[in-house]
Formats: structure tokens, C-alpha cells, sequence
């Protein structure tokens, strides 16, 4: 599996969100983003509307969208959501390149943002080809003091299929599960986002569409990143 050697951060990303006149910017259009959501306007128009409104560039507006939620969104989010105290002895399944990137991206000093359900995102994606990074065999290592810490029964990796090197960071999650002898079970599958919520098990993502429709979800990301991480690029 070849491997690039950070993941997610840009050249201008500096100046995009680490600017005082560009974070007070983000900050009033997320509140702007929330009203349109709650009043019903489409991702998508609402978007295009907080974007024009604050001159936004696209990399700015991609990380509004990924922080921003209705008020209903935010409401089902949180009654959903588990505590850290309750998992012992559950099973926990896992969005794979969703968690993976993310910290793979916080490792790596790239902007992370915490939206207003209190899930980071990042402004990766795969594109349908996934490269190790250096900080990948960290992310996983995070993985399991999690794992450990909460005492659960047992976690479940899910990954797209169709992402290509999917296979090898699967044998790659499986050689560290071996070694450490540990309750892991990596899958693939043609739908990563389906197969999390058909699971009817607690799912940590921070996928907002696989957020409304699980049954239960831990925020694992917000757990490992505020415990374990000490970044200085979180918005």
C-alpha cells in the first residue's frame, strides 16, 4: 500500500481559518447555516446563500457545512447519544475511513472543526483511493487505548469496499488485533453508511447522515481528540 506522508493540511489553510477576521467570518455564517437549516432551506441552498453572503472560498464553505446541523438534527443527535460510562461489555462499530482520516488529519496539525453536535470533521476525503500516512499506525494505536479503556465486549471496523487499499488496511487492523489479542472484527462492504446503520449497534462516526439514522452513537472522535491529542489546529 503506498503511503503520502501527512494527510489534510493546505497551503492557504492558514490564512483561510486561522485569521481573526476569517474565524469571526465562519463563526457568523455556522449561526447564519444553522438558522437556514432550521427554517427548512436544502444543504445546498443554505449553503450557497451563507457562502455569497460571507465571500466564503470553497474550502471555507466545505467546513461550514461539516459543522453546521438544524436544530432538529441537533436535537435527534443528542438523544442518541451514549456515554462514555455505559460501553462496557457493548459492541461498537466503527466508520473506518471516517474515524481513521480524521485522526490520521488531527495527527497530522490539519484543521479539524467542531461542529455545533460537538463531532469533529475534517476537509479530507478518500476520493475513492486511501493512502497510509505517518500517523496512520498512531491513529489505530488510539483506537486501541480506546478499546481498552472502555472495556467493550467487542469493536467492529467498517470499511467501503470499494475504496481502493481497503483490503490492506483491513489485513493491516487485523495483524494489530492479532497481536495485541484483541476483540476486533474488520469488514468490507459495498455500503459503509448502510451497513452502520442496519448494524443496530452503537456506531461511532462523524457522519451526520449516518448520525440521524443509527440507533445510538459514541462520539469517539471528541473522546480520543479531547483525552488523548494535543492539537493546536482545532477550529
Amino acid at each position: 500500500m503506498s503511503k503520502q506522508s501527512n494527510r489534510g493540511k493546505e497551503a492557504k489553510d492558514d490564512f483561510f481559518f486561522g485569521t481573526p477576521k476569517f474565524k469571526e467570518s465562519l463563526k457568523e455564517a455556522l449561526i447564519d447555516m444553522n438558522y437556514l437549516l432550521t427554517r427548512g432551506y436544502s444543504e445546498k441552498n443554505a449553503l450557497f446563500t451563507v457562502g455569497t453572503r460571507y465571500k466564503l472560498a470553497s474550502r471555507q464553505q466545505k467546513a461550514v457545512q461539516g459543522m453546521s446541523a438544524s436544530n432538529e438534527q441537533l436535537r435527534i443527535r443528542k438523544v442518541k447519544e451514549v456515554a462514555f460510562e455505559t460501553l462496557e461489555n457493548k459492541t461498537v462499530v466503527i466508520d473506518g475511513f471516517n474515524i481513521l482520516i480524521l485522526l490520521e488529519s488531527t495527527l497530522s496539525n490539519a484543521y479539524i472543526f467542531k461542529g455545533q453536535d460537538h463531532c469533529y470533521r475534517d476537509l479530507s476525503s478518500v476520493h475513492g483511493n486511501y493512502k497510509t500516512v505517518n500517523q496512520t499506525e498512531k491513529a489505530i494505536d488510539l483506537v486501541v487505548d480506546f478499546y481498552n479503556e472502555s472495556k467493550l465486549q467487542q469493536l467492529v471496523w467498517i470499511f467501503d469496499k470499494q475504496v481502493s487499499n481497503s483490503g490492506r488496511i483491513k489485513a493491516k487492523i487485523e495483524a494489530k488485533a492479532s497481536e495485541q489479542n484483541l476483540n476486533w472484527r474488520v469488514i468490507l462492504e459495498d455500503n459503509a453508511d448502510l451497513a452502520l446503520v442496519n448494524s443496530n449497534q452503537i456506531v461511532a462516526s462523524s457522519d451526520g447522515i449516518v448520525l440521524d439514522k443509527a440507533i445510538n452513537w459514541f462520539n469517539l472522535t471528541s473522546y480520543l481528540i479531547e483525552t488523548k491529542i494535543d492539537s493546536k489546529t482545532i477550529f
